[in-house]
């Protein structure tokens, strides 16, 4: 039997007692413990009531509510912008414009300048708001299997990316913030970029500065948003300041008008181009065709259409109205209308009558100029007028539409200022050969809607001439005023004819000949050329009591035709191919700047020149040498009035030899000129595409060019004429250098200008390659034949200082035809002919006659080919 420590076993029972007398004490405090977490989580879970998001109406409580298109909100206090889009416009093509209200010509941003227009829309990506401007440059056939690929390889622009500031579902509109829109190049680009070898201190933009940078007005309607806006460009280390229309070149101001709008009704019928008449067009590929041209080439023009369907002619439902700006001078207003309305004729043609329609601005009106509702002719007085007018549009990328247009104009056009770069510096003007990153800026120009009509600088030379001549014999005050007038109504035809879809015809001037334009009453109300859209010269009759009109009075007969192939309504392809097939016919012809030969990178056609007049453009020419020379024998006592300075003489004289030297550049064009026919295979009238210029007038040429370009006589003026070309003086103008007239390098500008031309690698080639389709002056007479007009007349006696000049030049550009920098453009043949001639000239140089200014020259040359032929051995 195990006995029982009693001891042990009252001490366990203690323990053991404690223990569970403890136990509900310990529950109890786990249990407050629990409660107490619970109670906790209680009060955690009672969260503050939710703030609210921020919404439409409390993001724009301090803002002005416009409503239009886009409704816009501007801050009353900073004046930012934000800009509504609602649900239905996601997705949706929209068209955006801008041009520009104000700016400097320097940097060919000045107002009335067009930007262009490009289709965008509004897409939602997750919490942000993209605009995107899709490339319309491609068509695709919806029929064909082909169209599903085609977004391939084509890039759209994201041209803005944005956060959603607030929404409204129920409404379906979001809130974005739009400074970042209007105030930076987002959706226009003003500066233009840096291109290689353009001088660091040629005038520039400095950086666009997003601060001083602001929003001036908002104008909304239901079809469009109109903002405007003032982009300041800072540059605090500027090198070249500008102008006198820059105040301070560190801080630019160029102000800009953006335009949204809503996309035209589907109902406008598109009309594809035609290589034979010259419209301004989009270009668009068409990517479904297997034919060997693609072209689905839009031309640009208005919608019309006839209230009476049925009618021969018919008034438009809706006319192109014009409005007459409130600042033109009043005085000019009438025969400003009458330019306008001069295009009724051609559209009676084309089926519409009252087609085009005048108004002049109330000097109350709620509007202004660069309102996208309006076509306005605008004036302006520019310090540096970049053009005497211009008159742009701008379309429905899509479809070639004209949804709007204006027309600038230039007070200059009125007065005796004068573009000295051209009259009085003409070297400036000299051609030479353009390198790849020159023809890449033109491309760059053309690309961005920054190349220029020219017409007003032509037409405002023709009038200094003109005043000259007029002056010179007297003209009466009524007669001034008469030119003047004739001049405006033929430049407002011409930059009318570009609103309505028109570009230039250079080649349109051929129309009739020196006789019938020397026939005042032949010529009286007429159009003097087959189109206003050409670049011609002025007509003045040397024999002045024979004079009629200067200038076109009404439309050509291009012009006419032009306009029917664009607007009438035709009711079949047959209709519309009849018409163009009368393209062969002579005063239908055309050819538009890329064919022009002003630049002798482009042209071959002689006729499409600038400056040019009749279907004798040689004899013409040589009437205006002549006209000129007997001008200058005694025409100083006729431009010199006591009591004042002797800048109009100054002028009258550089006017004249000016038109001596643009004179022979039209001559000069038919040596080696090439011309060309558009027609359609089989087409009635038509030709082959190339028939060289015949011996015979590139020979009439050369023997003009010899006479009044080249001779030692050449731009040969009274010496007491060189003593009276003084500027008027002007504070400090001089500074810059001597003030002296620089007869010896004006005349040699005049002549590098021509000999660069009859040089200029495209010329020799042409007359090489040409020789196998025609051409009957070889390559070896040609340059033979100037070779002896450069040094025969004065190889065996002294050689006066203009002619020293001359040979100078010619035996240089010589030597850099076969080892210049530009020698790899000219052909062996060309390279040959050069070596040939300068050894001849060597020979002549080496006789040792004439005085001892001659005798430097020719050693001075013989030592230039000599060092020549070295080098290429």
């Amino acid at each position: 039997m195990k006995i029982i420590n009693l001891g042990k076993f009252k001490i366990l029972f203690t323990l053991l007692c404690i223990s569970v007398l403890s136990i509900p004490d310990a529950n109890a405090q786990l249990f407050k413990k629990k409660k107490k977490k619970v109670e906790t989580k209680t009060v955690q879970k009672k969260k503050p009531p939710k703030k609210k998001g921020k919404t439409i109406a409390s993001l724009t409580k301090s803002s002005k509510k416009i409503d239009g298109l886009f409704t816009i909100y501007q801050d009353t206090i900073t004046g930012s912008v934000k800009m509504l889009v609602k649900k239905e416009q996601l997705n949706k093509d929209f068209i955006y414009f801008s041009q520009i209200a104000d700016g400097v010509a320097a940097v060919r941003a000045f107002r009335g300048s067009y930007r262009g227009s490009s289709i965008f829309h509004v897409k939602k990506h997750f919490n942000k708001l993209e605009i995107i401007a899709p490339n319309t440059s491609f068509y695709f056939d919806e029929n064909n299997a082909i169209s599903k690929s085609a977004e391939a390889n084509i890039s759209d622009a994201v041209i803005a990316s944005g956060k959603i500031l607030a929404s409204d579902d129920k409404k379906g509109e979001y809130l974005i913030d739009a400074n970042g829109l209007f105030l930076s190049e987002t959706f226009t680009r003003i500066k233009s970029p840096r291109f290689p070898g353009q001088s660091p201190f040629a005038f520039s933009l400095g950086r666009f500065d997003k601060n001083k940078s602001k929003i001036h007005h908002i104008k909304n309607y239901p079809e469009n948003t109109n903002i405007k806006t003032e982009y300041v460009y800072s540059n605090p280390s500027v090198l070249n300041g500008g102008g006198r229309d820059v105040t301070d070149g560190r801080n630019v101001s160029v102000k800009v008008f953006h335009s949204f709008m809503q996309m035209p009704e589907d109902d406008y019928e598109v009309r594809i181009d035609d290589p034979r008449v010259g419209y301004i067009n989009t270009q668009v590929n068409d990517m479904t065709t297997t034919e060997t041209v693609n072209y689905k080439d839009m031309i640009h023009r208005w919608k019309l259409v006839k209230k009476n369907p049925e009618a021969a002619i018919s008034e438009p439902v809706k006319p192109i109205t014009w409005w007459i700006e409130n600042s033109t001078p009043v005085e000019w207003r009438e025969t400003i209308k009458e330019g306008v309305l001069a295009w009724n004729e051609a559209f009676e043609k084309a089926g519409f009558n009252n087609a085009m329609v005048v108004k002049v601005q109330p000097d109350d009106a709620d509007w202004d100029a660069g309102d996208v509702r309006y076509n306005v002719l605008r004036w302006t007085s520019s310090p540096n007028p970049p053009f005497g007018g211009y008159g742009p549009s701008f379309v429905n990328p899509r479809t070639g539409e004209i949804l709007g247009a204006d027309i600038m104009l230039e007070f200059v056009h009125f007065t005796n200022r004068v573009f000295a770069d051209k009259l009085y510096n003409n070297t400036a003007a000299n051609m030479h050969l353009e390198t790849s990153e020159e023809l890449e800026v033109q491309k760059y120009l053309a690309k961005n809607n920054m190349l220029f009509c020219s017409a007003g600088h032509v037409m405002h030379e023709n009038l200094q001439l003109g005043t000259a001549v007029l002056q010179a014999s007297g003209a009466s005050s009524l007669d001034m005023e008469a030119i003047k007038k004739e001049g405006m109504k033929s430049l407002i035809m011409h930059e009318v004819g570009h609103t309505l879809g028109l570009n230039h015809n250079m080649k349109a001037s051929q129309l009739f000949s020196p006789k019938q334009l020397a026939d005042a009453n032949f010529i009286k109300g007429k159009a003097l050329t087959g189109s206003v859209m050409d670049y011609a010269g002025i007509n003045i009759t040397n024999d002045r009591s024979k004079q009629g009109q200067y200038y076109d009075m009404a439309v050509g007969p291009y012009d006419v035709w032009a306009i029917q192939f664009g607007y009438t309504p035709f009711k079949n392809e047959a209709e519309k191919n009849a018409l163009l097939n009368r393209s062969s016919e002579p005063k239908l012809i055309f050819g538009n700047d890329a064919d022009d030969m002003r630049s002798s990178s482009r042209g071959i056609d002689p006729r499409v020149m600038i400056g040019d007049l009749s279907n004798d453009a040689i004899g013409y020419s040589v009437n205006r040498f002549k006209l000129v020379n007997s001008m200058l024998k005694d025409f100083k006592p006729k431009f010199m009035k006591d009591g004042e300075t002797y800048e109009n003489l100054r002028r009258a004289y550089y006017t004249l030899q000016n038109q001596s030297a643009i004179a022979g550049g039209v001559v000069a064009r038919y040596i080696g000129g090439v011309y060309v026919d558009r027609s359609n295979i089989g087409q009635e009238g038509g030709t082959q595409p190339y028939t060289p210029v015949s011996l015979e007038d590139q020979k009439r040429a050369m023997n003009a060019l010899k006479k009044y370009i080249f001779a030692p006589n050449a731009f040969e003026a009274p010496k007491d004429v060189y003593t009276h070309l003084a500027r008027q003086r002007r504070g400090y103008d001089f500074f810059g250098g001597p003030e002296d007239p620089k007869i010896h390098e004006q005349v040699l500008g005049y002549q590098t200008y021509v000999l660069s031309h009859l040089m200029h690698p495209n010329t020799l080639q042409r007359i090489s390659n040409s020789t196998l389709y025609g051409n009957n002056y070889k390559l070896s007479t040609y340059m033979t034949d100037l070779n002896n007009m450069m040094f025969k007349p004065d190889v065996y006696g002294s050689i006066n200082s203009f002619r020293q000049n001359l040979q100078a030049v010619y035996t240089k550009r010589l030597i850099s035809m076969i080892a210049g920098k530009t020698s790899s453009r000219f052909t062996v043949a060309a390279k040959s002919m050069a070596i040939y001639n300068l050894k001849n000239i060597r020979t002549w140089v080496s006789n040792g006659s004439g005085d001892l200014a001659t005798k430097a020259h020719k050693n001075h040359l013989k030592t230039l080919i000599t060092n020549a032929m070295k080098e290429i051995k």
